[in-house]
């Protein structure tokens, strides 16, 4: 029991580090662009879950279409997302993202992700590779509990 509470622990203080580390900078990022976070969320949700009706962005987000749809305006309005049709119904639209969405995202990871080649500077070979080890012993585990992904 005591080797469960202190895993738990560790894992606990380090998931709070980087959920504040990502974060930050992804806050950091979308500032820098001159977006707000629920443009910025936005565009997350549609490179993750892909193409979005307003109403299914509505509903993710829990806000009114009218509310969904303004956000989207701005956003198409600045080239990061594209309208078009649905395949399955044509009288639907639905947000993609635009190539110019696209490289925004891929910035955005490149950033997101610069404060672990600074981590790993204040780590030695052999801690990296225990630490690697014990990540993708972590990641495997984790699959199993939502098998989905």
């Amino acid at each position: 029991m005591t080797e469960l509470v202190g895993f738990s622990e560790t894992v606990r203080v380090f998931m709070d580090l980087l959920v504040n580390r990502s974060m930050r900078g992804w806050k950091r990022f979308a500032r820098d662009t001159g977006l707000s976070m629920p443009q910025f969320s936005i565009i997350m949700q549609l490179h993750y879950r892909g193409p979005a009706s307003i109403s299914d962005i509505g509903d993710r987000f829990e806000t009114t279409s009218a509310a969904a749809s303004q956000l989207a305006d701005k956003l198409v309005q600045a080239g990061y997302l594209e309208r078009t049709e649905d395949p399955k119904d044509r009288r639907t639209r639905l947000l993609t993202l635009s190539p110019k969405g696209k490289d925004l995202i891929e910035q955005g990871m490149k950033q997101r992700y610069n404060w672990v080649d600074e981590l790993a500077l204040h780590l030695s070979p052999e801690e990296m590779h225990k630490i690697s080890e014990a990540l993708e012993l972590m990641a495997n585990a984790a699959q199993q509990l939502d098998p989905s992904r």
